[in-house]
This record gives C-alpha cells, sequence and structure tokens, in this order.
C-alpha cells in the first residue's frame, strides 16, 4: 500500500507523518485485522476503542461537515463538477467506523506470520502470474531496474496477486474517516487526494474501489501516494491501477521502490550462520558493516561461506538468537518504505526469492513460543523500567527502545542478550 501512509492509519496518534514509523524490532507479534486475514499480509498495529454510535443527527453533522469541506476542497483546485459527480449521495458510513475501531486484534508470531504470507500456495500462484504476466515485468523490471520477483510479491502480500483489492468506495470510506474526529486531518488529506485523482480522469467515482481504510487498488496505494508514484506504463493515458489489468499497478510498485533507492542486484538479506559466542549486541540496525566483516567475526552464509560483499549489511534477528538469523543489506530498508513492519519485509523478501527458485530458511524457528498480547508487552515495558531498564515509554510497542532495554535486562540476568522479548522473560520481570 505504498507504505507510509497504512502506517499512519493504524499506528497510534503520535505522529502526523507521512512515513510509515512502525518502530524496528516488530518482529515479535503482529496484529491483523480480521477482515484482512486472508485479504492482505499487513501486519497492522490497533489499539482497542470503542465504536461511537451514530444516530440521524449524527448523519446530519456529516452532512454538514460535507457542505464545509467541499468549500475546502474547491480552494485546493477540486473542480465544482469533480465535486458534484464524487460528493452527491454520500452518507456516513457506520461499517467503515466499526472497522475501524475493533480491528479484531491477535497476536502473531513472524513464523505463523510467514506460513501464510510464503505458503506454498502462494509461491505456486506467484509463479503463475510471473509467466502470465511475464512480458509486461520484463519491461517493468528493465525500466525501473527492480526485479520482477519483489513487485510479484509485494503484489501477492497486499492484494493475494489482485483476488482481494477491496470493495468499498473509496469516497465514501475516506469522507466517513475524515468527519471522524479520530483522524480527520490525515483523512482529509487523502480524500483531497482522491478526489484530485477523479478531477484528472484516471477512473471515475464508482470504479474508486479499495479497502475500507481507503487503499486503492492491485497494490494497495493511499490516494496521496498514487498521487506521487502511480504511473501509466501501458501508455492508454490513465494510470489504472483498479482494473484487472494490473500492469499500471505493478509498474506503480516498481517506481516506488525505484525512487526509494532500489538496487538491482543486491540481496534483500540473506540467511546467514552465526558462530558459536557471538557477540549479539552487534544484532542492530544501526551496525552495519561488509558481509566480509562480519565474516572475520565468523558470521558466514548458510553454505558456511562469506556472503558476497553486496553492500553494508546489519544482522536481524526476528525471532531472536534461536530462530532465523538474517543479514540486511539497504533493500530491505527500501521495502521497509513500502510497509514498514519488519514481517512485511521479510515476508517480501522471502517470497520473491522463493519466486526465483530460492529454498525455505534453513534455520528452525522456537515454535513453541508464542507471541506476547498487546496487555503483555506493556507489561513487559512497565516492569522493564520499574527495573531500571526504560523503555523510553509504555506502547505495547516492540520498537528499538524497548529492545535494547530487554537485552539490558538479559545481560544483567545472564539471559542470551538477543533483545527478544518472551513470555518467559516476562514471567522472570514478575
Amino acid at each position: 500500500m505504498t507504505a507510509a501512509l497504512w502506517a499512519s492509519i493504524v499506528q497510534a496518534e503520535t505522529t502526523e507523518n507521512v512515513k510509515w514509523r512502525v518502530p524496528k524490532g516488530l518482529d515479535t507479534a503482529f496484529h491483523l485485522a480480521s477482515a484482512d486475514v486472508t485479504v492482505s499480509i499487513r501486519p497492522v498495529v490497533r489499539p482497542s476503542e470503542k465504536v461511537q454510535r451514530v444516530s440521524t443527527k449524527g448523519n446530519a453533522r456529516f452532512q454538514a461537515w460535507l457542505g464545509a469541506f467541499r468549500q475546502r476542497a474547491l480552494d485546493q483546485g477540486v473542480s465544482s463538477y469533480t465535486l458534484d459527480s464524487a460528493l452527491a449521495g454520500l452518507t456516513y458510513d457506520t461499517d467503515v467506523i466499526r472497522r475501524d475501531r475493533n480491528q479484531a486484534e491477535f497476536s502473531k508470531t513472524i513464523w505463523e506470520y510467514l506460513d501464510s504470507a510464503v505458503s506454498d500456495r502462494r509461491v505456486v500462484d506467484g509463479r503463475a502470474v510471473l509467466e502470465k504476466y511475464g512480458n509486461a515485468l520484463e519491461r517493468i523490471e528493465t525500466k525501473y531496474g527492480v526485479e520482477k520477483e519483489i513487485v510479484v510479491a509485494i503484489w501477492g502480500l497486499e492484494t493475494s496477486f489482485g483476488s482481494f483489492r477491496g470493495n468499498n468506495q473509496t469516497i465514501q470510506s475516506l469522507a466517513t474517516l475524515a468527519f471522524d474526529a479520530r483522524r480527520s486531518k490525515f483523512f482529509e488529506t487523502q480524500l483531497i487526494a482522491a478526489l484530485q485523482i477523479v478531477h484528472s480522469g484516471d477512473v471515475s467515482p464508482s470504479k474508486m474501489i479499495g479497502s475500507w481504510a481507503g487503499a486503492m487498488g492491485h497494490t494497495q496505494f493511499m490516494p496521496t501516494s498514487y498521487l506521487e508514484y502511480a504511473v501509466d506504463f501501458d501508455g492508454d493515458g490513465r494510470r489504472d491501477i483498479w482494473s484487472d489489468d494490473p500492469t499500471d499497478a505493478l509498474a506503480s510498485a516498481a517506481a516506488y521502490l525505484s525512487r526509494h533507492g532500489w538496487t538491482m542486484g543486491q540481496p534483500w538479506g540473506v540467511e546467514v550462520q552465526l558462530p558459536d559466542g557471538f557477540d549479539y549486541s552487534t544484532a542492530r540496525r544501526d551496525f552495519t558493516q561488509m558481509p566480509s566483516d562480519w565474516a572475520e567475526r565468523g558470521v558466514v552464509g548458510r553454505n558456511g561461506k562469506p556472503v558476497p560483499d553486496y553492500g553494508r549489511a546489519a544482522i536481524l534477528l526476528p525471532a531472536g538468537g534461536k530462530g532465523v538469523s538474517l543479514m540486511i543489506f539497504d533493500n530491505f530498508n527500501v521495502i521497509e518504505a513500502y510497509n514498514g513492519a519488519d514481517a512485511y519485509v521479510i515476508g517480501v523478501g522471502h517470497l520473491s526469492d522463493r519466486l526465483a527458485g530460492g529454498r525455505p530458511f534453513d534455520a528452525s524457528w522456537p515454535r513453541g513460543d508464542r507471541a506476547l498480547s498487546f496487555t503483555e508487552r506493556k507489561e513487559l515495558q512497565e516492569r522493564l523500567t520499574q527495573a531500571g531498564f526504560d523503555t523510553q515509554g509504555i506502547d505495547g510497542l516492540t520498537g528499538p527502545n524497548t529492545v535494547n532495554a530487554v537485552r539490558a535486562f538479559q545481560l544483567a540476568q545472564g539471559f542470551l542478550p538477543d533483545g527478544y522479548p518472551t513470555l518467559k522473560l516476562l514471567e522472570a520481570l514478575r
């Protein structure tokens, strides 16, 4: 969905930044909207909130808000004709608000997430669409310098290769969310952008279909991302990411990655082996060096040989010291611009490798562990801070400050200092 913007919808209300800012280290538990379990593999974060009941009087307020909004849209260059066609008949959509407030939270471990994101069925389907759209994908790869497997992997995780693109009227959903007080500024910006798209003639209001939160088309672009990154690759005069033909959508995803600095030929990451006595304090995103330097520390590829010097790299342990170990490169950060959760990036990267003929990860996952719930993660942060290991906030999100606090506590207790929060660690704090 172009990164940056979905996070603004689903994260806590602490920023208006249009850059996805899910904290690094959100690889220990993932919250998926119940409606997206089979639709999208996007990890999201949602604090629970009560649904506000909407009365007839409430809808009257919505209509009054639309009247005031119309003038603001005119001031930003949207034509009266566009507004007449797009806003006519809009009503306050209580189902959108219900879904915004009550996305059913449940925690997933990284391996549970990948079992779905990179299932055998998804690999088979992905290889089929690589063949079906091979000519277009080759041309997209040549123009934008982004491997076709990465583009198809994003398509697979966003909408299961176009099978689940959403069925909500985008303008009605965005108008409802813009009227709602919780994230009105963000969603009004998206609504204006959606109207500008209609104004440009790329799509009619009735055909602008997407998710309940405004993400659109095969690759789930938010309207502002569409305006900035979508391309007319098939040359028909429209940037059409909605139709059954995915060409423009796939090219738009490639353009997005290209403009964020994708390096063709560089892996997103590779699985590595860690030596006995590995210094876990070096397994963090801000510590990078060339693979040959990592090899001097005993970190090698799964074939036992040094990883080629593709560029500076960091070590990522998505399930701590008992799971898969990854050496990640700058291209990891580029996928992260599309969606900032580590699980999503690993899912896209690993799926792309499998589509290109790669094999599953060699290392096993600690499948006996379970993910901590949102409440348990908040308790973990509270107890760490009380014990003198400050997490710099109690928000239930496993970001870098929490990982650092966990590692410091592990060192103090003589545990493996991998920064990975588990139920066993929480029980030790209790």
